[in-house]
């Protein structure tokens, strides 16, 4: 068990224009003057909206600051409201089969949610979603509510099951970026405790990384040359650290694995911002015991890692990639003696 469609043209031009667009664009940006704005205005209700956003933006010069500042103030505001996450996935799982009954209801339900988030600042996806784009069109920056599936340990792990998940894209610059409020404040304990705490790895993520956890009902939105969710559920499993350290897993590319014994796998990756050599780390766990893998061939070239490991003994393992105390991305790889062990351990 793992731990924890538009005219065709269009839609060339949108992915060939707006594809590479990540928060390295704006390397020269210096946030420092937009979080304060942020930190300052903290506790402040949402009953004067215009107010808020004149407060948070007026001092700032661009729109990656403002928006930077809308941001950070909905990230270290609005709580995660797990009662009711609770109760949507309970009907989504309800109408699986009939969506427009699901639809209908989400529809009336979200009167609640806005009222809940006017009132407590606590809210779902969907509300953090909703102020991120409300806020950015009173500060006169063009954003959209994007809807699909999010991919978590729990959650759309080896199939599109349901959609599940909402966030936003925003246009900086006449360029489209994408970003995760609700996956950026914090995360859930036990499914009953939300725990605060910044995750900047989902403000303007790279596409690139974006598309292992999260995949757009509308694929435009994936800001990526793809055409369809063929390979959404495939990949390793990634993590909020993933984003964070700003690692794209690229081999092996599926999360499930088959290999006899004494098979070599070679894990490669990028990295969007240096590491140490020594950081690395292939795991797996027995129980709560952590065991290291040995890992040999380490090779760097730039941006660029991979190592191998040889698989001596058979079974079933989950295996993690490790940077320092962090995993970012999961396999699952049964060892077999023999490819009639290797069937048997697949069908079993």
């Amino acid at each position: 068990m793992v731990k924890f469609k538009y005219v065709v043209l269009f839609f060339c031009l949108f992915v060939n224009r707006h594809g590479a667009a990540q928060k390295s664009d704006f390397a020269t940006i210096d946030f420092t003057r937009a979080d304060e704005r942020a930190y300052l205005y903290g506790g402040k209700s949402l009953d004067n909206l215009p107010l808020l956003v004149y407060d948070l933006t007026s001092r700032l010069d661009t729109d990656v600051e403002k928006f930077r500042a809308i941001y950070k103030w909905v990230c270290g505001n609005i709580k995660s409201d797990i009662p009711q996450s609770d109760l949507v996935i309970r009907r989504r799982k309800k109408h699986k089969n009939d969506p427009s009954e699901f639809l209908e209801w989400n529809n009336q339900y979200k009167k609640t949610t806005f009222k809940r988030l006017l009132k407590d600042k606590k809210t779902m996806c969907t509300g953090y979603a909703y102020l991120i784009k409300t806020m950015c069109i009173l500060a006169n920056i063009e954003a959209e509510i994007i809807n699909g599936y999010g991919r978590t340990a729990i959650s759309n792990v080896k199939s599109l099951d349901m959609v599940n998940h909402s966030w936003n894209a925003v246009k900086l610059n006449d360029q489209w970026y994408l970003c995760d409020a609700t996956w950026s404040s914090g995360y859930i304990v036990n499914n009953n405790s939300f725990v605060e705490v910044y995750n900047d790895g989902y403000f303007l993520a790279d596409p690139k990384i974006y598309a292992k956890s999260h995949f757009p009902s509308d694929i435009r939105w994936s800001l990526l040359d793809i055409t369809n969710n063929a390979n959404f559920s495939a990949p390793p499993l990634i993590y909020g650290e993933t984003f964070e350290r700003q690692i794209i897993p690229i081999h092996p590319k599926k999360m499930d694995l088959e290999i006899l014994i004494n098979d070599k796998i070679t894990f490669h990756f990028k990295t969007l911002v240096p590491i140490k050599d020594d950081t690395i780390q292939l795991v797996y766990y027995s129980g709560a015991r952590e065991h290291q893998l040995e890992i040999s061939t380490l090779l760097k070239d730039n941006d660029s890692m991979s190592f191998t490991h040889q698989f001596k003994h058979k079974g079933s393992y989950d295996v993690h990639l490790k940077i320092m105390e962090d995993i970012v991305a999961t396999y699952t790889i049964q060892v077999a003696k023999t490819e009639i062990d290797a069937i048997s351990l697949v069908n079993h």
